[in-house]
């Protein structure tokens, strides 16, 4: 088994002497044991494991000294933190890139039979080394499932002599131009994505550039290009490309927009861009592909070999404007939950939908149930097995003739946490301006919205809850938000609401 090659580390937790708080640790999130986290990198399924590299300080709480942090997990549920996978050294630091399982061994890289795991990172080299200021695309390979890892002789293998030159995300492409490696990175400040080609992953000929477009009222990183069947039809794809910005995001800060279009092997070209060019225009924001509509949702990109061509994706669940600040002590940040992503046609045009790999599909069991309740104006706490800081909830309401119906979550008292639907406008809000420690930052308390139509009158609602974090998915992933919150201990109620005018709870399932 490739997952008894990796040695499981003792969580820092446990370890004697060693203090981190319990309160906001996410139980079905991954956080590294200690110290901060960001950006998902190096994403890969190789022998029944799933790798998540990420960007990580292994000596503090705050961005710096960044190295790849190496998690492994067979169900995407249930995380194993192994050793720091490729540190940083004097001569450089090991920014954001991607991984790819080389079955061919383009590389030769592998020995003998072995398939070697290749990683494909961004060397952001430091004052000491003859690079100096640059961003430059280098590569480490394993030949022992992800356990260990070798820099290249060669690096970097690609060198724009920029200081802005990054985040590769790299796919084998098969196709009317040939058959070779595509890497996909980004000029950050330029608000551009820059493709190349290759056939050994070591020499790197130029293809096109895509951008600026849409978003760029930041700079952009952490792209991802990849292909999807549209409604589940094989014969008819689309190409989607991911570019994640910081800041200008929908809800402010970070966050992640998408292109649909064709890609022929050499340029993608994007079917879903509204403006073009580096003046943004805030007020079609809402016209653009966002990835998630809530604060917390950035740098997600996409597992590479994923099993039966799923496309799966996890992004940093946390914001570059209050991320090094927030109310945790030991440790920072979380991943989301896993996405699996698909492309449905929905009001007469191509959408991304999301639906979250489900950690209490297995393990958990449904505590509190009722269906077909009539909701009069008012707040109706639901009883204590219907609480807690660990939650799935399915909801499913018909508005009526209600001016606002929603969930009251994580609540106690004044603190709460208000997820609504005003079917005057059709927009579906999270607000967590009273959802408890909101003052560690100027810019943490929010209220994120996005447009949601009813459908067939009804609005359908998946919450997961994990002690700091809420990932809403509305009618079946067509539409998410994702926002931390840092509520008292005691604040785990959970109520339904209408306001002006009656509704009706259709169904309601709490899992936990």
């Amino acid at each position: 088994m490739a997952s008894l090659l990796i040695p499981k580390v003792e969580p820092a937790a446990m370890k004697s002497g060693f203090t981190i708080d319990s309160q906001f640790r996410p139980q079905y999130h991954f956080t590294a044991a200690r110290n901060w986290l960001n950006d998902p990198n190096g994403l890969v399924y190789s022998n029944g494991i799933y790798h998540l590299f990420y960007q990580h300080n292994p000596q503090g709480e705050v961005w710096g000294n960044m190295s790849w942090g190496h998690a492994t997990s067979a169900d995407l549920v249930r995380w194993d933190e192994q050793p720091v996978a490729i540190p940083c050294d004097e001569q450089e630091a090991i920014f954001s890139g991607s991984a790819v399982a080389d079955v061919h061994n383009t590389s030769g890289f592998g020995a003998g039979t072995t398939v070697p795991l290749v990683a494909i990172y961004t060397s952001a080299y430091s004052a000491g080394s003859r690079l100096a200021g640059r961003q430059a695309q280098s590569l480490a390979y394993s030949n022992d499932d992800g356990a260990t890892w070798t820099k290249y002789a060669g690096n970097p293998v690609l060198d724009r002599a920029s200081a802005d030159f990054r985040d590769p995300k790299v796919f084998w492409y098969d196709g009317s131009a040939g058959s070779y490696w595509v890497m996909v990175a980004v000029e950050a400040m330029d608000r551009e994505v820059v493709l190349y080609k290759s056939a050994d992953l070591k020499a790197w000929e130029y293809l096109s550039t895509f951008g600026p477009a849409n978003a760029t009222g930041g700079v952009w990183e952490c792209p991802d290009l990849f292909e999807l069947p549209v409604d589940g039809d094989a014969g008819n794809t689309k190409w989607v490309l991911v570019v994640n910005l910081s800041p200008g995001g929908i809800a402010g800060g970070s966050g992640g927009q998408y292109f649909l279009g064709t890609f022929d092997g050499v340029a993608f070209a994007s079917e879903t861009t509204v403006t073009e060019g580096l003046e943004q225009d805030d007020s079609r924001m809402a016209e653009y592909g966002w990835l998630d509509w809530g604060r917390d949702y950035y740098a997600a990109v996409s597992f590479s070999n994923a099993p039966d061509g799923r496309r799966l994706m996890i992004g940093w669940m946390n914001n570059w404007q209050y991320g090094a600040v927030t109310p945790t002590s030991g440790w920072r940040s979380a991943m989301s939950l896993a996405r699996e992503i698909r492309l449905a046609t929905r009001g007469g045009r191509v959408v991304l939908m999301q639906a979250a790999v489900d950690p209490l599909e297995d393990g958990g069991a449904r505590t509190y149930s009722e269906a077909g309740r009539s909701l009069p104006p008012g707040t109706r706490w639901l009883p204590a097995e219907a609480s807690g800081d660990v939650l799935r909830i399915d909801a499913e309401l018909e508005p009526g003739t209600a001016g606002k119906v929603g969930l009251l979550l994580r609540a106690d008292g004044g603190e709460r946490t208000v997820l609504a639907y005003d079917p005057g406008t059709g927009v579906l809000s999270l607000d967590r301006t009273a959802s408890g420690n909101t003052a560690f930052h100027e810019s943490f308390a929010s209220v994120d919205r996005v447009a949601v139509p009813l459908e067939e009158g009804r609005l359908r609602l998946r919450v997961f809850l994990d002690r700091c974090s809420v990932e809403v998915f509305a009618q079946d992933g067509l539409a998410t938000i994702t926002d931390q919150i840092f509520p008292g201990e005691t604040s785990t109620s959970l109520a339904v609401f209408a306001e002006g005018g009656g509704a009706t709870l259709v169904s309601l399932d709490v899992v936990r």
